[in-house]
């Protein structure tokens, strides 16, 4: 791998893991951070799912190592955090990728009166709480490597509501942008930048049960025409977390081939033209 725009940099993925034969934006983003010269620590909750991602980093030359722990933990965020700096001396990048799998087709379309309340507990803690956690233990560690930045995971159907996501899906993730706002505006004078990437329809692990029709009708809908991968979201994620983006700060990014340009009317031309 090149010793590129991220060299000498530390960076934490968590949900960094991957599933046999399956590509997520967690694995997705630590293998082109390392590609960019980035040492990675893969954080997730299986040892076998992180090491698949650390395997075809090292394949490539690239320097990663495993982390293993609840996310949900608050001793576990520490820990994640201790143990990159100790394996690598210092921390400058954290990727909040770690989400909450929905229930697509059943409690998931139900509307705000039909709120399941277990549902809604585990789609904030494994969205939000996560991600916070993470932010409190690394900012620290950024200040004492010079700055840092992060990048939290939210979602396009977090920031316009969405039926088949359902609402604690889409609330928890329309929280990542307000938890971005903060932490670039209350730790700017550290030398932390914070950043939002709201992915659009992609294909990818996440999305692995999807119907072929809702596939082709999720790519129909966008502007461009094609249909958004998990390495889309990466090389989004290497640009807000190089120093390219020094300047950038507080922002959400969609990454979703232009779906929020389009009017729903005009989405609807697009599926009607290819009818």
């Amino acid at each position: 791998m090149s010793h590129g725009r991220l060299a000498d940099k530390v960076a934490i993925v968590t949900g960094g893991g991957s599933h046999p034969d399956e590509t997520g934006t967690g694995r997705a983003t630590s293998v082109c951070l390392a590609k960019e010269g980035a040492r990675v620590l893969i954080a997730d909750i299986s040892m076998e799912n992180a090491e698949r991602t650390a395997a075809a980093i090292g394949a490539e030359g690239g320097q990663a190592t495993v982390f293993v722990g609840d996310a949900t933990s608050e001793d576990d965020a520490r820990a994640m955090v201790e143990a990159a700096v100790r394996t690598y001396g210092g921390l400058h990048i954290l990727i909040n990728n770690l989400g909450y799998r929905w229930n697509a087709r059943g409690k998931g379309r139900r509307g705000v009166a039909e709120v399941d309340e277990a549902q809604l507990t585990e789609a904030f803690d494994l969205n939000v709480k996560t991600a916070v956690l993470a932010s409190k233990h690394a900012i620290p560690a950024m200040i004492e490597s010079g700055g840092g930045s992060i990048v939290n995971l939210s979602s396009c159907d977090g920031l316009a509501g969405a039926k088949h996501r359902g609402v604690p899906y889409s609330i928890s993730k329309g929280a990542m942008p307000m938890l971005t706002k903060a932490t670039a505006a209350f730790h700017g004078r550290d030398g932390i930048r914070a950043n939002c990437i709201a992915p659009g329809h992609l294909q990818s692990a996440y999305q692995s049960k999807i119907t072929t029709e809702e596939r082709d009708r999720r790519r129909r809908v966008v502007p461009l025409g094609t249909e958004g991968t998990p390495w889309d979201v990466a090389w989004a994620a290497v640009f807000l977390a190089s120093d390219e983006a020094r300047w950038i700060s507080g922002i959400t990014l969609p990454v979703d081939g232009g779906l929020f340009a389009a009017q729903p009317l005009l989405a609807h031309d697009f599926l009607q033209e290819e009818s």
